[in-house]
């Protein structure tokens, strides 16, 4: 969850909730005109019920023919173990991560 607020002069400040103590900055990237030829990776961060819609998203991708890999986290209460985000890197080309309840 982030947080926002107004800092000094009336700028918004978000405090990021990860556990970095010096954060990466990050560039986010253009997403893919089209799934085709892609390997999509399905990424359950083990919220309940998550799996449930990730199954049901499995399913369409598979209908239009999409390379789908499923992932799991061990925990929701912890960051991603670093194993885990290097096998994703490497075997996917897109992520989609299930947050649900």
């Amino acid at each position: 969850m982030a947080v926002t607020g107004t800092g000094s002069a009336g700028s918004l400040v978000i405090l990021d909730p990860t556990d970095e103590s010096a954060p990466d900055v990050r560039t986010a990237l253009e997403r893919p005109a089209s799934l085709d030829g892609l390997r999509v990776g399905l990424l359950d961060i083990s919220k309940p019920r998550g799996d449930v819609f990730l199954d049901r998203l499995a399913e369409l991708l598979a209908e239009r023919g999409t390379t789908v890999r499923r992932y799991a986290k061990p925990t929701f209460t912890k960051p991603m173990p670093p194993d885990l985000r290097r096998e994703i890197t490497a075997e996917c080309d897109v992520v989609i991560e299930a947050l649900a309840d």
